[in-house]
């Protein structure tokens, strides 16, 4: 059996799981299943490899994108050690652990798809990052891979990043494209989202959240109000969980971002 899953805290609605034992189902892929593991402490990595020697790959969530780099024998230098986080952890054969970075891939790839039908580039706007976690350092190399300005904006204060409440009118209407990595707006938190001026975002507006569950967040539903187009990371879980399953199961240890 070729056992694959997910690590973090908490683990209460995944993603993850539902989509690749219906992936299998659907793709016929025969010995293959996908469990959870959760986990409140890192520490316990070590003895899941040990308990489970038949795990081909694990995914890694919230909040240990970064801080699991420190349990891995080695880093992706194309996407992983670049970015300074992990989503997706390849276990060989000898037991050896490899990490990448697939956010980084299905972030890119979503965003400008859905910008290019907007008619719109990526490379026009000034951005929002909203969050400065894991998640976050995927969408800043993106942005800065597409030629993309952005400031980030955290509830901590840092040289590199404003507050939230240093968001004036001038820095909302010359910021067009805002991105929420914050997991704020997550079912079953469904009333929460980031606390921006939304009296100041408008029609040129482009909003994109990486919560996927609901469909519509409230960060979404505000924007969209105000006239906004909006999308949600549906997109983007379903392109870096394929980029995943690549990765697990190429013979060679191959990655391009």
């Amino acid at each position: 059996m070729n056992l694959y899953g997910l690590i973090g805290f908490p683990l209460t609605h995944s993603f993850s799981k539902r989509y690749f034992s219906e992936k299998f189902a659907r793709e016929g892929i025969a010995n293959s299943s996908y469990d959870l593991f959760e986990m409140q402490t890192l520490e316990k990595l070590p003895e899941l490899l040990k308990k489970h020697p038949d795990l081909k790959g694990i995914n890694v969530t919230i909040p240990y994108k970064k801080d699991v780099i420190t349990y891995l024998d080695d880093l992706d230098d194309t996407s992983a050690e670049r970015i300074g986080a992990v989503n997706t952890i390849k276990i060989f054969a000898d037991g050896s652990t490899k990490g990448y970075n697939t956010d980084y891939y299905g972030f890119r790839q979503s965003i400008s798809e859905w910008m290019d039908r907007r008619g719109e580039a990526c490379s026009n706007l000034k951005a929002l990052v909203l969050g400065n976690g894991g998640a976050a350092l995927a969408v800043k190399t993106a942005l800065e891979d597409m030629k993309t300005e952005y400031k980030i904006v955290s509830r901590q204060k840092s040289n590199d990043s404003l507050l939230y409440e240093e968001l004036t009118q001038e820095i909302m209407e010359s910021h067009l494209l805002i991105i929420n990595t914050t997991p704020l707006g997550t079912y079953p938190n469904v009333d929460t989202c980031p606390e921006i001026p939304y009296q100041w975002i408008s029609k040129g507006h482009f909003l994109y959240d990486l919560v996927y569950n609901p469909t519509t967040t409230l960060f979404m539903q505000k924007g969209f109000d105000q006239g906004a187009a909006v999308h949600n990371g549906l997109k983007m879980l379903e392109m870096q969980a394929e980029k995943a399953w690549d990765i697990w199961n190429s013979e060679e240890d191959l990655w391009s971002v």
